[in-house]
C-alpha cells in the first residue's frame, strides 16, 4: 500500500501502441489504483496524432465513475484549443460527477498549430489568460462577465457550479520564465513537464520559488509536482530501449528518454525520485509507460512507501 510521504500519483495507460483500446484493462488500472492509496489519476492532452491516445476528459469521466476517493487530474489542458465556455461546463460536470475530486492543470502548448482548431496563433497568451478569467467568472459568479480581447459576455448563468470552492484547483504547466509567472499570478500549483529533465525541474523551481517570494505567496500553500517517467527493471538497458521506443512515438524523439527518464533498478529509481523531492517537489506524478499494472503494483510497494 501506499505510505510514503510524499504524496503521489499514478497516470491512467492512455496511449496504446501495440494493442487496441482496452476499456476493462482501464477499469482494473483505476480501481486498483484507488486500493493501493495512490492520491490521483492523471491524463494528458493531445487530440492529434498518428497514433492513439485518448481523449482526456473522456478518459477521466470514466475514471470518476469506477472510483471514489482518488483525485482525478488533466496535466495539461491547452486552452488555447479549447471554447472556454464549454470547457468551463465541461470541467465543472466532471468535478460533479466526481464529487469534488478534479484538479484542472493548464498550459499555453504551442507545439500543435492553432488554425486547425479554428483560432488564430497571434495574441496566444492573451487569449489563454482571458480563457482562465472566463473558466473562474463562470465556475464563481451567479452571473457571469467577461470583458476581454476575444470574449465579451455580461450576465451569463451556468449550472451547476463546480462542488469545490471557489473552483476546482488549477495547476499549471509551465517551462519558461514568463509561463511561471503567469502559474503563480494565476494559478494553485505547479508541474514539471515530463519531457523536461530532474535538472530543469530544479531550475524551474528556483524560478518559481522566487516568483512567488515576490507576489507575497506562501511557497507552502502551493502545490509543486513532477511528472516522471519511469521504468523499473534490473536490466538497465532493456529499460532504457522500451523507453526510447515509446518516446520514438509519443514525442517524435527517441533520445530525449534519455534524459528526463528515471530508469534501472529499484534503489536506483528511489534514489533519483528522492533527488526530485530534494529539488522541491512536494508531489509526484509516477508515469510508467509500459508494463503499467505490474509498475503498479511494484511502485506502491516498493518505491513510494520509501520516499
Amino acid at each position: 500500500m501506499v505510505r510514503g510521504t510524499i504524496p503521489c500519483g499514478i497516470a491512467i495507460p492512455q496511449v496504446f501502441l501495440d494493442t487496441p483500446v482496452n476499456p476493462e484493462h482501464l477499469r482494473r488500472f483505476v480501481q486498483r489504483a484507488e486500493a493501493l492509496g495512490y492520491d490521483s489519476l492523471w491524463v494528458q492532452e493531445q487530440i492529434l496524432g498518428d497514433f492513439p491516445i485518448l481523449e482526456p476528459l473522456s478518459l477521466l469521466n470514466y475514471a470518476a465513475a469506477l472510483t471514489s476517493r482518488v483525485r482525478l487530474g488533466t496535466s495539461v489542458m491547452l486552452l488555447t484549443l479549447r471554447n472556454p465556455v464549454q470547457l468551463a461546463k465541461s470541467l465543472s460536470s466532471l468535478d460533479q460527477l466526481s464529487q469534488g475530486r478534479l484538479i484542472v492543470g493548464v498550459g499555453i502548448g504551442g507545439h500543435v498549430p492553432e488554425t486547425l482548431f479554428g483560432y488564430s496563433q497571434a495574441h496566444r497568451v492573451r487569449r489563454f489568460v482571458e480563457s482562465l478569467e472566463v473558466l473562474k467568472a463562470l465556475w464563481t459568479q451567479p452571473r457571469a462577465t467577461v470583458s476581454g480581447t476575444f470574449w465579451n459576455f455580461q450576465e451569463v448563468a451556468m449550472e451547476p457550479k463546480p462542488v469545490q470552492q471557489p473552483h476546482p484547483p488549477l495547476w499549471f504547466g509551465a517551462r519558461r520564465e514568463p509561463a511561471l509567472r503567469r502559474a503563480v499570478r494565476y494559478g494553485d500549483g505547479w508541474m514539471g513537464a515530463g519531457s523536461s529533465s530532474s535538472e530543469d525541474f530544479a531550475r524551474q523551481y528556483g524560478l518559481l520559488w522566487r516568483f512567488l517570494e515576490e507576489a507575497g505567496r506562501d511557497p507552502a500553500t502551493f502545490a509543486v509536482s513532477k511528472r516522471v517517467y519511469l521504468a523499473v527493471d534490473r536490466d538497465r538497458e532493456r529499460a532504457l530501449q522500451r523507453l526510447r521506443a515509446w518516446f520514438a512515438v509519443r514525442y517524435q524523439n527517441a533520445e530525449l528518454a534519455a534524459r528526463v527518464c528515471v530508469w534501472g533498478s529499484r534503489d536506483e529509481c528511489l534514489e533519483k525520485l528522492a533527488a526530485l523531492v530534494r529539488a522541491g517537489a512536494r508531489h509526484l506524478l509516477l508515469n510508467p509507460v509500459f508494463n503499467e499494472p505490474e509498475h503498479l503494483e511494484l511502485l506502491a510497494e516498493e518505491i513510494v512507501p520509501q520516499l
